[in-house]
């Protein structure tokens, strides 16, 4: 990837990402550059490869995926007799978007994340870290080869961070959460999308929630689900307060 070699200059920071990585994960990459691009959110790219701008979007969406395989097979062998569903539900909340924020403020990456604040991509913003992290997984995988971001995903990120018997007891569908209260008060529920639009060549959802009527939380997102689920976790928070 030798387009990549638009980092080379930046010497200072390069070892200061290769040291963090080696501090949080325990080894050293080999690109560096790899890194550097998982830390770089769109509102910051400087660089063009044709129309593309180079950012950490392809690397979120291979480290997606990447992750959705590892944690798959590891909650398969961890729960040997558990259902399907249970199985789904699982890897859902190992490798949810606020599973993946948690996890990139525990680990720090606020301070490599290289991104405009005042971009104005609104809510989006919420999922920042989770798409770095998603993006970092790319680069591991892309630097070391899948058996090597297998045992980094479970062994460095899995075990050490993450608390499997709490996460079973944990309610992460707000959404499920806020249609059982307003159906048990026969209420009526409606997750209204108020705008549609394109931003940087990527989909933003403004969905607001409506209770019999009344407006409450809303939210922008690139992921509709993920626009609602937000959504209704704050308003199941003004309905509590």
């Amino acid at each position: 990837m030798a387009f990549l070699r638009f980092f080379s200059h930046l010497s200072a920071e390069d070892k200061a990402l290769s040291d963090y990585i080696h501090n949080i994960l325990g080894f050293y990459p080999r690109n560096i550059a790899l890194y550097q691009l998982a830390f770089t959110h769109k509102s910051k790219s400087e660089v063009s490869v044709g129309s593309y701008r180079l950012s950490n979007e392809r690397l979120e969406f291979l480290g997606d995926a990447v992750l959705d395989l590892v944690v798959g097979d590891f909650v398969f062998h961890t729960f040997p007799t558990q259902t399907e569903g249970f199985l789904t539900e699982m890897r859902s909340r190992i490798v949810s978007r606020a599973s993946l924020n948690k996890l990139s403020q525990k680990l720090g990456f606020e301070d490599f994340i290289k991104y405009k604040p005042d971009h104005g991509a609104g809510e989006s913003f919420r999922s920042l870290g989770g798409n770095a992290f998603e993006a970092l997984i790319g680069a591991i995988y892309l630097d070391k080869g899948f058996q090597f971001s297998k045992h980094i995903i479970i062994d460095r990120i899995i075990n050490v961070h993450i608390d499997l018997e709490q996460l079973q007891q944990t309610e992460v569908n707000f959404k499920s959460r806020l249609l059982e209260w307003t159906q048990k008060r026969k209420q009526h529920l409606e997750f209204r999308l108020l705008e549609e639009k394109v931003v940087d060549h990527r989909k933003l959802y403004h969905v607001q929630i409506f209770i019999d009527g009344q407006g409450y939380a809303d939210c922008s997102d690139t992921s509709l689900k993920r626009a609602e689920q937000i959504a209704s976790e704050k308003t199941l928070a003004m309905l509590e307060n």
